[in-house]
């Protein structure tokens, strides 16, 4: 385990619009990179140059999205893309949708978001995932891999509230180069006792120490590098960190 870490956020990105090269904007301001570095790249920068926004003018709420929205007090026409964007409710009461993504993720909103995402024509957008997390995450190491020449971690970050704790943090919902799990069972401790159950969520743990840079609302600094870290696991995306139904003791 390494005995110091560095964070650093990147400094002047501007504001990202659809089709924006992400990688080509982070690598003119990110400076060097060395070997296993990690950049943490939050979902919303993400999401915006992949063109993952709706005008909610163009959206027609069904009849189903019209009850829910009564139910939970939302606007309609968001309901509809929340439940598109879904496969179950998990909880609704109001002002509060608790849905399953239907990438697996239990998440608010199905992490529609309609926050940080205004543009200057003025129109009311809402904001998706990317598609395919993990494939996103890949391309931007690729890139950024072809560009410094050393090998590199990135994660796609989201923030996330916890279902028997206040506040939210960040997690990953998308990783490429890195291990999302790090299995110890098998492993000795401190005293030699083998390891039963502990299986390490490593990229969550990175996307949270990220925020802390990152913020949650104008900080506008969406890329952090993390430096010092190693690893011997092998490279594991994100969807291994989702909880298989048959595991699930909560829903």
């Amino acid at each position: 385990m390494p005995q110091r870490l560095e964070l650093f956020a990147v400094p002047g990105l501007p504001m990202v619009q659809p089709g924006d090269d992400l990688a080509a904007l982070i690598a003119d301001r990110v400076g060097p990179l060395h070997d296993r570095d990690v950049l943490v790249i939050a979902q919303k920068i993400v999401s915006k140059a992949e063109g993952r926004s709706i005008d909610l003018a163009t959206v027609a709420p069904s009849s189903r999205a019209v009850a829910l929205a009564e139910e939970v007090g939302k606007d309609p026409r968001l309901v509809e893309v929340i439940l598109s964007e879904s496969t179950r409710v998990v909880r609704s009461r109001p002002n509060l949708l608790i849905m399953q993504h239907r990438l697996g993720f239990v998440m608010a909103n199905a992490g529609v978001d309609h926050s940080n995402v205004a543009p200057p024509d003025g129109i009311d957008y809402a904001l998706l995932l990317p598609l395919d997390p993990d494939g996103s995450a890949e391309r931007l190491r690729a890139a950024l891999t072809q560009k410094f020449g050393v090998r590199l971690g990135v994660i796609i970050s989201d923030s996330f509230g916890r279902p028997w704790r206040r506040g939210t943090a960040g997690v990953a919902i998308g990783a490429a180069g890195l291990p999302s799990l790090i299995d110890m069972r098998g492993q000795p401790d401190l005293f030699g006792r083998i390891l039963e159950v502990t299986v390490i969520g490593f990229a969550d743990e990175i996307a949270t120490a990220a925020g802390l840079l990152q913020g949650q609302a104008a900080e506008a600094q969406p890329v952090v590098v993390v430096r010092g870290l190693t690893w011997t696991a092998p490279d594991a995306p994100v969807n291994e960190l989702v909880r298989p139904p048959e595991e699930d003791l909560f829903r």
